[in-house]
């Protein structure tokens, strides 16, 4: 068995999120969805900005929000199969890498994206999205395993700082080819957004191998595999499920994770093309500000974990997160100034990094700690996001499409959050006593 809490094997684990949270801030935060947005808009304020994808007409930005709709419903049904595989034959390192370098080699081959090749462009979006988020549930499920329950809070938050750290240093690295692409005689507009997207492809695939080469390879069950392979993923989740309606305080808390992760990830996949389509903001002061955000991000993760683990406990924490998550969704709606964006994307940044690292390490202490299916729970965890991230992004483009503003659309991901407030409140109230101090 893994010994836990051994710092080379953490700060490795750590690593993963260095290699591809450059992904996420590049490819879903910044760079892309501008990019996105210019070559996608006909330039004319008075009009609404449609693309033709497989033949079907569609509003520009409720193409992207179905793209990543489409992305995450995969993800919610492959993910199941093979983490059961990976679970029973103790493989699920070989998982990870796998999605890894499908989602490196499809930004990589972003670099070709251009209006002519929007289709397949598109196309390779969503397989870089799945292979992002593939990638996740396997290296969530590490945690347990290489953590004991009195380090989860501070390791998750350490991948969530390291994350930010490694894609903070890519995209200055990125800003460099975007603002002063003269340095490098470089006269096609779209060649820096484009080789940003090659580099994003790099810096993943070469970091990812310090976590290749040190995580152990899994925790092999070593049971017989009986029945469809196709079908016993969907088996481990269905008893997986009956292990959670036996702890009354697990089943509470995926409710309300699945209600605030519809508006979470979706404000964070949507909150550039808000900026450019709402607010007229330009590429470079909505780089700058989600590079801001990420920055702001960091001590946000730090401060969560210490409030959680020294001062008020997981869910006393995530209520106070997910409160002020509603007021920055109303607070959107209003917003009609560039630095009334920026104000508000400094609040998210400080409760954006925190609430992903408290809700991970958080559904971490509640698992049984000796369970040799941490993959199969984490599966189940993934999927619960997954499908919220579904109807989030599904529900923001189909508001949009028929109300003709995403302000109505971030309306709606204030209910959600409300809806996930409303069971984190009932999470306290069946509380038992042997874990009394994740609450305080």
């Amino acid at each position: 068995m893994q010994n836990k809490d051994d710092k080379k094997v953490i700060r490795s684990w750590a690593f993963f999120d260095w290699a591809n949270s450059a992904y996420n801030l590049v490819i879903t935060s910044t760079i892309f969805p501008a990019y996105y947005t210019i070559i996608t808009s006909d330039k004319d304020d008075s009009t609404i900005d449609y693309v033709t994808f497989l033949g079907f007409k569609f509003v520009n930005s409720a193409l992207y929000s179905y793209a990543m709709a489409v992305a995450f419903l995969i993800i919610a049904i492959i993910s199941p199969i093979l983490s059961s595989i990976a679970d029973t034959r103790g493989n699920k390192k070989i998982f990870m890498q796998l999605f890894t370098y499908l989602g490196s080699l499809s930004c990589c081959g972003l670099f070709f994206f251009k209006i002519e090749t929007l289709e397949i462009s598109v196309v390779l979006f969503i397989l870089a999205a799945i292979g992002f988020w593939g990638s996740l549930v396997f290296y969530n499920s590490y945690l347990p395993e290489i953590a004991s329950i009195k380090e989860q809070d501070k390791v998750s938050a350490k991948g969530f700082t390291y994350g930010y750290i490694g894609s903070i240093i890519l995209q200055i690295i990125c800003f460099v080819f975007v603002f002063k692409p003269d340095w490098f005689g470089i006269v096609d507009g779209s060649v820096p957004a484009r080789l940003s997207f090659l580099m994003v492809g790099i810096w993943w695939m070469v970091f990812a191998q310090i976590p290749f080469r040190n995580l152990p390879k899994g925790s092999p069950n070593f049971k017989t595999q009986k029945g469809n392979i196709m079908l016993s993923g969907f088996s481990e989740l269905k008893k997986v499920w009956g292990h959670v309606k036996q702890m009354p305080y697990l089943k509470r808390f995926l409710f309300s994770f699945f209600f605030y992760s519809m508006g979470v990830q979706t404000v964070m996949l949507v909150a550039t093309i808000f900026g450019e389509k709402e607010l007229r903001l330009s590429t470079e002061k909505l780089i700058g500000t989600i590079l801001l955000l990420q920055i702001v991000a960091i001590p946000g993760a730090m401060l969560m974990s210490y409030l959680s683990s020294k001062k008020y406990g997981n869910i006393n924490v995530l209520i106070g997160v997910v409160t002020i998550w509603i007021g920055c969704c109303i607070a959107a709606y209003f917003i009609h100034t560039e630095f009334q964006f920026y104000a508000l994307a400094g609040v998210i940044g400080l409760i954006m990094g925190g609430i992903q690292s408290l809700s991970r390490s958080t559904y971490s202490k509640f698992l049984p700690q000796e369970s040799p299916d941490h993959t199969s729970y984490f599966s189940f965890y993934d999927v619960t996001e997954k499908v919220a991230l579904v109807f989030g992004m599904f529900s923001f483009g189909y508001i949009e499409t028929i109300t003709g503003s995403m302000r109505n659309s971030v309306i709606a991901l204030a209910m959600f959050f409300v809806l996930g407030l409303l069971f984190l409140f009932f999470v306290k109230r069946v509380a038992p006593k042997t874990i009394t101090k994740i609450y305080s």
